[in-house]
């Protein structure tokens, strides 16, 4: 007996036991992936259908996405997907740019030994990688370790939650015109770790301060000029 041919446009349906955490990583993988369009209405119905779910965990997840600034909620027009250009990107940069700098003078007096293992292999990834989206993903992990090494999961919830691996890959595409960009990071990174490991909280913060700085100065002038990353 042949299988019944499937929808067009139809995914194959979730059969596990968290549905409302599949739900959100389908959901998202969809909004990221540029399938919709910024200001798209995200329709509970018709995401149900398309992913073969009911609707309370299509809800869940959207309401989780929103919270994360993926997507927007209006009363009178539903869920929508945001805008993830270079604007909304600066504005989590003005964010992370806050908050990275208190990260790393917390990892300089919490950090162990650990830490400093996963902090250097990170390093060591971004240093061999053989390409953008390899250095990017590796530099990434460098962040997201550092908030780890904090000793507050919340700071590393919310450092996660600002740095979206889809959007960050596909704006490297503009950094890499820069043949110094990845030898500069690697060195930062490598600053900040040497300040980190020998406790010096002061110069590990303002060393990532300066980290960020210089990240969102390299993007402002093509926020400004109003390119968007679509």
């Amino acid at each position: 007996m042949e299988p019944s041919p499937r929808s067009p446009g139809r995914s194959d349906p979730i059969r596990v036991d968290s549905v409302a955490d599949l739900a959100y990583e389908r959901i998202r993988g969809y909004v990221l992936g540029g399938e919709v369009a910024p200001g798209e209405r995200l329709g509970q119905v018709e995401l149900a259908e398309r992913f073969g779910i009911s609707r309370t965990p299509v809800r869940e997840a959207l309401r989780r996405l929103a919270g994360e600034s993926l997507v927007n909620f209006h009363s009178n027009r539903g869920f929508r997907v945001a805008d993830l250009g270079l604007e909304a990107v600066l504005r989590r940069m003005e964010v992370r740019s806050i908050v990275e700098p208190g990260i790393a003078r917390l990892a300089a007096l919490r950090r162990t030994e650990e830490d400093l293992r996963r902090l250097e292999e990170a390093i060591a990834g971004e240093e061999g990688a053989r390409d953008g989206v390899a250095a990017h993903d590796a530099s990434r992990d460098f962040h997201l370790a550092l908030a780890r090494a904090s000793g507050n999961e919340e700071l590393a919830r919310v450092l996660n939650s600002l740095w979206l691996v889809e959007v960050g890959r596909r704006l490297l595409s503009r950094r890499t015109a820069d043949p110094n960009w990845l030898h500069d990071d690697v060195t930062e990174h490598r600053e900040i770790l040497a300040a980190v490991s020998e406790g010096r909280a002061s110069d590990a913060e303002h060393l990532m301060a300066d980290h960020i700085g210089r990240a969102v100065h390299h993007w402002e002038p093509l926020g400004s000029s109003g390119t968007k990353d679509r």
